[in-house]
């Protein structure tokens, strides 16, 4: 089975954000889309070790912030590798606005936002499957929505070098780059940098 093949998959990429007990916080996160027309409702898949979807699951408001292709790597760095567990991710943001719903929704590399309220949740095991009703949206740019596939090839730096000989394997972060060295990548091995599983490695014999 060829694993690769999910990358042909169409995925966006956008900015979740949440307020809970006056907090405020983000991810990153791959999965939105519209599930119905009529009344109009959306689903996100949210990983449960973000701080993120601890704070949805009581909040249960949302904004989705689109990214654009004018997104630079800052964001995906301030949103997706770090945890508002450890730091404020808005203190001294200013590239915000609060929304309606009292949530921030992304001002800059984001070409529209949709804030919502959960009506159901489905637990996936490492994820959880959030349906929501649409409650207000608005266009802020022309700019086309950022891809996946385009994060890969035109935002994401391209994976600096590691040192190790010739003949030696390396793991690449497919996410950000980062390099494992060593012929086995731990199981349970977390990305120094983006946090992100092993399962999102990828070897590199040299």
């Amino acid at each position: 089975m060829d694993k690769k093949a999910m990358y042909n998959l169409s995925y966006g990429l956008f900015v979740l954000t949440t307020q809970y007990w006056g907090k405020d916080n983000g991810c990153i996160i791959n999965t939105a889309a519209q599930v119905t027309s009529e009344p109009n409702r959306i689903s996100i898949a949210v990983n449960k070790g973000n701080l993120t979807h601890d704070m949805l699951l009581h909040s249960g408001v949302f904004n989705i912030s689109i990214l654009s292709q004018k997104a630079c790597f800052d964001i995906f760095k301030h949103f997706g590798f770090q945890s508002g567990t450890d730091v404020d991710k808005f203190s001294g943001y200013t590239a915000c606005k609060r929304s309606a719903n009292g949530v921030y929704y992304i001002t800059e590399g984001t070409n529209a936002y949709i804030s919502a309220k959960v009506e159901q949740t489905i637990d996936l095991g490492t994820h959880t499957l959030f349906i929501a009703a649409v409650e207000d949206m608005e266009v802020l740019s022309k700019d086309p929505s950022a891809t996946y596939a385009y994060y890969q090839s035109s935002i994401k730096p391209k994976p600096v070098q590691t040192a190790a000989p010739q003949g030696k394997t390396v793991w690449r972060c497919t996410v950000c780059g980062y390099e494992y060295e060593g012929e086995e990548l731990p199981a349970d091995f977390v990305c120094p940098l983006c946090k992100h599983p092993a399962s999102d490695f990828e070897k590199v014999a040299r």
